[in-house]
């Protein structure tokens, strides 16, 4: 792919098919606006404010700002969430995944509009390959979730709702200092109040960079296509249909630059070249006064071509599912009662034994009821019957009402995850180092929660406290020879309990948001005991200051704190030092335009300023990796500027 032609030619292609301008209404509050928000990641028809289970809603505002920060991918917006954790689990090739609440980013189920588009378990590159452009609002619901949406949810499930047709086209243009290139743009269409479309695309290059010039590449390069149209149609009788279609296709090299070598070795090239299909409906039609259908198909295709050092594998991986439910009223109670059926495939063609096939039905039922004013439960529980046995996936969730201006929120739940090669060391170094996968156990989990909320304008507080554990544990640990990943299951439990604070406030033009998360995560350690689970910091804080510049703009600053942490696998630590991060941001409004700039890691703090990157001679990291695990930034101080453009 040539980008940087690309770039210019879908800029061309969007300019000339851009609709008439449409002026938006912003009268309503905005803190009225989110409790208003009907959310879609509980399965429930209920509004925020009366969610027995908590649901963290990121509006479009707030997304509006990350977009200029990272138009590219979703790791600002994500990383700016209490209790979210972004691990950059590629030294190599970038990658990076989300730990809510300590646990593996596998466990998150990633959604877009209800469905699993990423597959069944979301990789570390996914996170990197969806663009912000077309988000209306995020909804992050925390905890064991395997009563709503099975395996794979034992973190929690993260569901990016798109915008809707307003007869809108928004296009954001950027450039960094690394050497990066992102174009993206959101079409809409509405003929009428019953149908509409909307179309979204990006097209994203980087250059390989080596910092340090040390002849590694700490900045992979990349080249990266997407596109997704969306089509929404509405009955008369307030029937709905949804539909979109996905592609993504990107290339992406690191490892060694030019002639360089490693220590002791010679060249070692790492590259990733991905491409995925996906597709899927939704529908909702109204059955009787009070009661709803509801109908889900999604699929995704991914063909991913790995490189790593002298070895290449290929492999497939498929997601098809469907499912059905029926929701009705009565009386106090809402009820929602469901069948699913899911397939999920994974085909390492050259590697033997780490390939599976899984065919998965499920029943499940949930029942929301308030049995007083001041309270509100939900009850859910699921039943999947996998190839790894029978699993029971209970939730049970309620909200009391203290105050008017004071709420808490209680939930427990049990769910399972699947066994799976997708663990954070194999997005290291690929297929082609595991050993055949042996008789594995699949993961249990359970966890609890409270949710105290504290509304007294102009301050929002929130303030969590958490336990979770996972039972039987996939490990990645050294095979039988030299350079082999076997995967186990450890026998003593991951466990990771904490406490996070949130807190709001809108004062005059300014808008201060503080979240600090206190996080105590074990696991087993070689030879019995217990360790400090690898790369979680015991306690992480993020200030963030936005100041409106009288309806022309805004500039803010975040200021983040990241605790010690421990690190395995590295021949020059086991504790990695705490740290501070800066960044500042700017946007100056000319109508329908937009000028941004934002400068990154202003202190300039990297990994390479403490330890090399690159392991000595004849001290290979698990897998035959060459470099050590990524605790701090690689890339020091950066910056971009960009143009937005409302139309």
């Amino acid at each position: 792919m040539q980008a940087r032609s690309l770039l210019l030619a879908i800029s061309v292609v969007a300019a000339i098919w851009a609709p008439s301008p449409a002026v938006a209404d912003d009268d309503e509050d905005e803190e009225q606006a989110v409790q208003q928000i009907t959310v879609t990641a509980t399965r429930s028809r209920r509004l925020v404010r009366d969610q027995a289970v908590r649901v963290e809603v990121v509006p479009q505002e707030e997304l509006e700002e990350s977009q200029t920060v990272a138009p590219g991918n979703l790791t600002n917006l994500l990383n700016e969430l209490a209790g979210a954790h972004l691990e950059n689990s590629s030294a190599g090739l970038g990658g990076t995944q989300m730990r809510l609440r300590g646990l593996p980013g596998r466990h998150a189920q990633v959604l877009m509009d209800g469905l699993a588009l990423g597959g069944a378990q979301s990789d570390s590159f996914s996170f990197l390959q969806a663009p912000p452009v077309d988000l209306k609002r995020v909804e992050v619901v925390k905890g064991v979730a395997s009563a709503l949406y099975g395996g794979s949810a034992v973190a929690g499930v993260l569901n990016l709702v798109s915008r809707p047709p307003d007869d809108a086209a928004d296009f954001i243009l950027n450039q960094t200092s690394l050497g990066g290139t992102d174009f993206g743009m959101f079409l809409s269409g509405s003929p009428d109040d019953r149908i509409g479309w909307t179309l979204t695309g990006s097209a994203n290059y980087q250059s390989q960079r080596d910092p340090d010039h040390d002849g590694w590449a700490e900045i992979p390069g990349y080249e990266r296509v997407t596109l997704r149209p969306r089509w929404f149609a509405r009955t008369d009788d307030g029937g709905t249909t949804f539909a979109t279609l996905g592609l993504t296709a990107e290339d992406r090299d690191g490892g060694t630059t030019g002639a360089n070598t490693v220590p002791g070795g010679g060249p070692f090239a790492l590259a990733l070249d991905t491409r995925r299909f996906d597709g899927g409906f939704v529908t909702s039609r109204p059955r009787g006064a009070d009661g709803v259908i509801n109908t889900k198909v999604y699929g995704t295709i991914v063909r991913r071509v790995r490189t790593y050092g002298s070895a290449r594998n290929d492999d497939d991986a498929s997601t098809f599912a469907a499912e059905a439910n029926y929701q009705w009223r009565s009386g106090a109670q809402e009820w929602t009662v469901g069948a699913a059926l899911q397939y999920d495939s994974l085909d390492v063609g050259a590697v033997p034994g780490i390939g599976h096939a899984y065919t998965v039905p499920a029943l499940y039922a949930q029942d929301e009821f308030s049995p007083a004013s001041w309270v509100s439960v939900s009850a859910s529980a699921r039943v999947d019957h996998h190839p790894l046995g029978t699993f029971t996936s209970p939730r049970l969730s309620a909200l009391f009402r203290l105050d008017p201006d004071v709420s808490l929120r209680a939930s427990v739940g049990a769910g399972y995850a699947p066994v799976t090669p997708l663990l954070d060391a194999v997005d290291e170094t690929g297929f082609g180092v595991l050993d055949p996968l042996g008789k594995l156990r699949a993961e249990r989990a359970s966890s609890a929660s409270l949710d105290l909320m504290w509304v007294a304008k102009p301050f929002d507080v929130n303030v969590s406290v958490f336990d979770s554990k996972v039972r039987h544990p996939l490990d990645a640990a050294p095979g039988a020879l030299p350079g082999r990943i076997e995967i186990t299951n450890d026998r003593e439990p991951f466990e990771a309990r904490g406490a996070e604070l949130l807190v709001g406030a809108t004062l005059g033009d300014a808008h201060i948001l503080v979240n600090t998360t206190w996080l105590d995560a074990s696991e087993e350690a070689p030879g019995g005991g217990r360790r400090d689970a690898e790369l979680l910091p015991r306690l992480t804080s993020e200030l963030a200051a936005i100041f409106e510049l009288e309806g022309r703009g805004r500039a803010g600053f975040e200021l983040s704190y990241t605790g010690t942490q421990t690190v395995f696998d590295d021949p020059f630590r086991t504790r990695a030092p705490s740290r501070v991060d800066l960044n500042a941001l700017a946007e100056l409004n000319f109508g329908r335009f937009a000028v941004f700039a934002n400068a990154f890691n202003i202190l300039g703090d990297r990994q390479q300023d403490d330890d090399p990157l690159l392991r000595p001679a004849g001290l290979p990291g698990l897998g035959g990796n060459p470099v050590t695990p990524a605790w701090a930034p690689l890339t020091g101080r950066w910056f971009n500027v960009g143009i937005r453009a409302k139309l």
